[in-house]
């Protein structure tokens, strides 16, 4: 097993082996300054990102699901990601998933040893996974055991996949198909992996996601045209994107929007084929729900 002390996340930053003396301008600005190198540790891990993002999508387009495993912050950001994809893509609740050591008590109460537990962490893979999925591991320190018996577990079973850390060379990456490595280096608060490697890991995750749902017709131009307006500030900016793809005035997007039972999607290709409801959503369903794939006939009878 990895020397704990040996990990560039568990490792002295000597710019600020003096912060207690430090000013709040001067806490923040160390913060702010060593927040500046994450982007450039991201982009130098994108190919990798790449093929994480190419599987994941082509096994939610044969019907699979995505799934998160980590432990404390790590896992919290897997929820939060999971948690933030069916409001704004209008995809399933159990399309992307992100499961916590110690359950979801975990988000908001450590669980102490939730995450020393490779057992455990097989046990959520044969409870939630099956082998359409994908599984994506996430652990700064990349040796994480309750992470590592989740992919493990996926392994024996046949299920792709990934991991996601701040070391190189990690236990990890060696132990999954599709490694990411992200080493941002010591934190300003020795060993606080809330801060530069929960940050690296944010972004990783927005990624995956985000191009997750591009790739799968989920976003039109740069629109969530399949957001849930599930309140009004959804509600207004559905009916803004109506406007924006069709060019009616607000009342008739309006009027669309609730024909079409607040589907942005239905609305749109009922205004710019002058059809019903119903038809709109028969074609949306040839074309298996995708509507970038759909909008480039529309476009086409359109010319």
């Amino acid at each position: 097993m990895t020397d704990v002390n040996n990990l560039n996340t568990e490792m002295r930053n000597t710019k600020s082996e003096q912060i207690h003396q430090f000013s709040t301008l001067e806490i923040i600005e160390l913060m702010n300054e060593e927040d500046h190198s994450v982007p450039s540790v991201v982009k130098k891990a994108l190919p990798q990102i790449e093929k994480v993002i190419d599987r994941a999508v082509e096994v939610m387009e044969n019907g699979g699901r995505l799934f998160y495993f980590g432990a404390g912050t790590s896992g919290r950001l897997g929820v939060l990601d999971a948690s933030e994809c069916p409001p704004t893509f209008g995809v399933s609740h159990d399309l992307v998933n992100g499961i916590i050591a110690g359950g979801d008590r975990a988000l908001r109460i450590p669980i102490e040893g939730a995450e020393d537990s490779a057992e455990t962490g097989a046990a959520d893979v044969h409870k939630h996974v099956t082998k359409k999925d994908m599984v994506i591991g996430i652990a700064s320190s990349g040796r994480t055991p309750y992470v590592l018996g989740a992919v493990h577990a996926a392994t024996k079973l046949g299920i792709p996949t990934a991991g996601l850390a701040c070391n190189t060379g990690s236990l990890l990456a060696q132990n999954v198909i599709y490694p990411i490595e992200v080493p941002v280096g010591p934190e300003v608060v020795t060993g606080s992996t809330r801060l530069k490697a929960g940050t690296a890991q944010k972004m990783v995750l927005n990624m995956i996601t985000t191009a997750s749902m591009i790739k799968l017709g989920k976003v039109y131009r740069n629109l969530m045209i399949n957001v849930q307006a599930s309140n009004e500030k959804l509600r207004k900016r559905a009916v803004s994107i109506i406007q924006e793809i069709t060019g009616v005035d607000e009342e008739e997007a309006c009027r669309a929007s609730e024909k079409a039972g607040g589907d942005v999607r239905v609305a749109i290709v009922m205004l710019l084929l002058n059809t019903s409801a119903e038809e709109a959503i028969l074609l949306l369903k040839n074309k298996g729900g995708n509507f970038v794939e759909l909008m480039r006939d529309v476009e086409e009878k359109l010319k």
